[in-house]
């Protein structure tokens, strides 16, 4: 991982130096550790029965670990006077990994451009890309077969002797790492640095301390949704006229942020208002544009992303790199602005795998949508993570058994789209809630089943598709009693053409029916309980079918009175036909009713939901008895008042389907009936 190298990519060198101070003293360590070791391993080559020197210590203190290490020293043996050693060549690349970063902050990178005038920078320079070419020579003889070491050479990585006054003296890799470590020294003393509520900063002016602050107080807000997870580290520090703020995020090397505070220039003594432009890179697509999205919300105008290849970030992959920009009225709004960044940063972390595990329960689209809900709600991902994951929601689809969820069956499927996101973003929401009140684990597994079964009981899907259906049926017969009040059905002028919409308008409410019903089905082949709900929805589309055949005969009347200067059915006929059309109206009214106060009937269910549930369904069998007479009269009237044979046939054809269309209700309604003292005993059936 190199955090330094993905900030230096985003052209913030400003903010480095201290790191790069840090790096370089760790790489001190590190190379006089390996310089000790190769001491060591040629002198027990010279006596190999002394023992062996234990440095064990020094290797874990400066970062060093592997068998390796151990194996140079006691693997070591003398050809001639040459020394080999096993794994030469991991202890050259050590060395030269070492060297090249503990000479950066003093000289730079090797090939870096610097026009510096220091004749001490330039010496150690010179000295730097002697001993780095050395030890690439080195590296490459051990890769070839050609590992020893000569006395010479021995002596020129590890000697430490200066010479006499006035006399040169050979240099040596332990030279040089020795008069490093003083300008190290010297550059430390020069970065005056302070600690603003957790940031690392330096050389900042009065009014940068408040904006830190802000920055901070956002990160300090949510820092604690990361637990343990490396990262949000923050260094701050002036580059003439702005303030920079580098976060590394987590432990990714392309994984940076750094926004940059810009003062506005003053215009006739006023000053401008100040702004933020602020650089993002990761290696993420769907996590970028994640981040994106959480910034708009503060007012971020967004550059178009750039995908980035760098040889020394990411092991070569492509990253994307992307600019925000804000615009603030004033200090209070650049403060918010700052807080808001500052509190969205933990939501990064871990963010891919967070994504990933979700999509076994919902699309992922909506895996994302569960991210962003649970980061507006500032409850995070990662106590989820620890606390189980995915296997949390596994185990509670299978404590409620194949009655409610079938191997393989998602939640988006069983519950909708919307009802699973938020059970999901719940048992994000109570694993940091359980996580805060250190709860254990078990506890957090309990409360996901719960929780679970809570939104399985307020989602029935079954009364949801039976409502829908309903809601089809009642626009129905609204459209036949409207189009035989309005005398859509006497046909002439523009009545011909409004009946022949009505058919068409039927026909497309009928099918949407339809695919409730073969919805239903789909469900029953996989879950039983909706076998019932299946029979009841086949009844209900008997009622559609019905009445989308009623408004077909309107449209087929309507079209008779072409060539026709009177209306063709007699004011009596007319009146026995919207007599029906209106009965079946509040037949299909009052199933709607009955739907309604049946969701919520149980065990608690109130006297008074029961008691109106009863009448609603008494007043479709009374309906039902009064369509019968008024079929009957309808008839009379016919025979009475219209001669015409296809008249008469179509008005006749009309009545009887809304004759059937009732009749059908009142067994639907028989059923709800037998469905509602179920439920009343036993709150389980049907949902």
């Amino acid at each position: 991982m190199d955090k330094q190298a993905a900030v230096a990519s985003l052209g913030q060198t400003s903010l480095l130096r201290p790191a790069w101070v840090q790096a370089a003293l760790a790489a001190n360590d590190r190379l006089k550790v390996a310089l000790t070791l190769l001491q060591a391993a040629a002198a027990h080559a010279r006596q190999p029965a002394e023992p062996l020197q234990d440095l064990r210590a020094e290797c874990a203190a400066a970062g060093l670990k592997g068998r390796w290490l151990d194996e140079l020293q006691a693997g070591a043996t003398l050809q001639g006077e040459d020394l080999l050693l096993p794994e030469a060549g991991r202890l050259a690349a050590l060395l030269h990994e070492a060297l090249t970063t503990m000479a950066r902050p003093v000289t730079g990178l090797p090939g870096e451009v610097d026009d510096t005038t220091d004749a001490e920078v330039t010496a150690l320079r010179q000295r730097r890309d002697h001993w780095l070419q050395n030890l690439a020579r080195w590296k490459a003889d051990c890769e070839h077969g050609r590992a020893a070491l000569g006395s010479d050479h021995l002596r020129a990585l590890t000697h430490g002797h200066r010479g006499k006054r006035g006399q040169p003296a050979d240099d040596s890799l332990h030279l040089l790492v020795m008069d490093l470590h003083k300008a190290l020294n010297r550059l430390s003393a020069t970065l005056a640095s302070e600690v603003i509520d957790g940031a690392h900063a330096w050389q900042i002016g009065p009014q940068d301390r408040p904006r830190i602050a802000a920055f901070m107080r956002g990160l300090g807000r949510t820092r604690a949704l990361k637990l343990d997870h490396p990262g949000l580290d923050t260094a701050a520090t002036r580059d003439g006229p702005h303030l920079l703020i580098q976060n590394d995020i987590g432990t990714n090397d392309a994984h940076v942020l750094v926004v940059q505070v810009v003062d506005g220039e003053t215009v006739d003594g006023v000053p401008a208002t100040p702004g933020i432009r602020l650089t993002y890179s990761d290696l993420h697509k769907p996590r970028f544009a994640f981040f994106q999205a959480r910034l708009a919300e503060l007012g971020a105008q967004w550059s178009a992303p750039q995908s980035q290849v760098r040889a020394d970030l990411n092991e070569g992959a492509a990253y994307q790199l992307g600019t925000a920009t804000f615009t603030c009225a004033d200090e209070a709004a650049l403060a918010l602005a700052l807080e808001g960044i500052g509190a969205r940063i933990v939501f990064l972390i871990d963010w891919n795998r967070a994504r990933k595990r979700p999509q076994a329960f919902v699309a992922k689209p909506l895996a994302i949508e569960v991210l962003r809900e649970a980061a507006q709600r500032e409850v995070g991902h990662r106590a989820w993570l620890e606390a189980g994951g995915e296997q949390l929601v596994f185990d509670a689809m299978q404590d409620l058994g194949p009655g409610a969820f079938r191997i393989g069956d998602r939640l988006d499927a069983v519950l909708g789209e919307a009802a699973a996101q938020a059970f999901l973003v719940d048992v994000l929401a109570l694993a940091w809630r359980a996580r805060t009140a250190h709860q254990p684990a078990a506890l957090v597994a309990d409360e996901t089943r719960l929780l679970l079964t809570r939104h399985m009981q307020q989602h029935r899907t079954e009364f949801d598709l039976l409502t829908e259906h309903a809601a089809w049926v009642q626009t129905l017969a609204e459209a036949v009693h409207e189009a035989l009040a309005d005398g859509t059905v006497d046909g002439g002028d523009d009545r011909t053409e409004a009946a022949a919409r009505l058919g068409a308008r039927a026909k497309t409410w009928e099918r949407q029916a339809d695919h409730l019903v073969m919805r239903a089905r789909t469900q029953a082949e996989r879950l039983p309980r909706w076998r019932s709900v299946v029979a009841l929805m086949e009844l209900a589309d008997d009622v559609a079918d019905a009445l989308e055949e009623a408004a077909f005969l309107i449209s087929l009347l309507a079209e008779q009175r072409r060539g026709h200067s009177r209306k063709l059915l007699h004011g009596e006929v007319r009146a026995a036909l919207q007599a029906l059309a209106e009965t079946v109206l509040g037949a299909t009214q009052d199933h709607v009713r009955a739907l309604a106060i049946l969701c919520g009937l149980g065990q608690g269910s109130d006297a008074t939901d029961q008691d109106a549930f009863v009448a609603a369904t008494w007043r479709v069998l009374q309906a039902e008895r009064r369509c019968d007479e008024l079929l009957r009269e309808a008839r009379r009237a016919l025979c009475r008042h219209v001669p015409e044979p296809a008249v008469l046939m179509l008005a006749s054809d009309l009545a009887a389907s809304l004759e059937l269309a009732s009749d059908r209700l009142l067994t639907l309604e028989y059923r709800l009936r037998d469905l509602a003292f179920r439920r009343v005993e036993s709150p389980s059936v049907l949902g």
